[in-house]
């Protein structure tokens, strides 16, 4: 079965900045690519592992950090009051471990909270955040995180 996750994992060199906001030795971050909600973040491990309890004492050890830095430069960037974050790795080509770092906005309407908020993902082509959009927040995204 192919792993969506691991496919761009091999290329993240090549990758266009709202795939490659964050990069270290074991974890990469993304803007991801089916949301209308801009700075809806994934944050992966660079290995192939399918359950949170596999992940290395050292994947481990860094993904706290991660979320807290995101979770900042998310405030900071997009003005957000919190941010959610989820895992789940449950979609048919997704079962690669993989967090949502999602921007809770001030003025968010009480039926798009807590888990509804996922209605913004996976939505029509016309209603996603244009690629250029993506970009321009994981540079102003990578500035803060540096």
């Amino acid at each position: 079965m192919s792993c969506f996750s691991c496919d761009r994992n091999e290329r993240a060199g090549e990758l266009p900045p709202r795939e490659r906001i964050g990069l270290d030795e074991h974890w990469r971050v993304a803007h991801a690519f089916d949301t209308a909600l801009p700075g809806w973040l994934i944050l992966l491990p660079l290995r192939h592992v399918t359950a949170v309890a596999d992940l290395t004492d050292a994947e481990a050890g860094g993904l706290g950090a991660w979320q807290a830095r995101l979770s900042r430069a998310l405030r900071d960037v997009t003005g957000c009051e919190k941010t959610y974050v989820v895992q789940f790795a449950e979609k048919e080509g997704f079962a690669h471990v993989h967090f949502h770092l999602i921007p809770r906005m001030p003025g968010l309407p009480a039926q798009r909270r807590g888990p509804r908020i996922f209605e913004l993902l996976g939505v029509p082509e016309a209603d996603r955040v244009p690629e250029a959009e993506r970009d321009a927040l994981a540079v102003a995204l990578r500035q803060r995180l540096h």
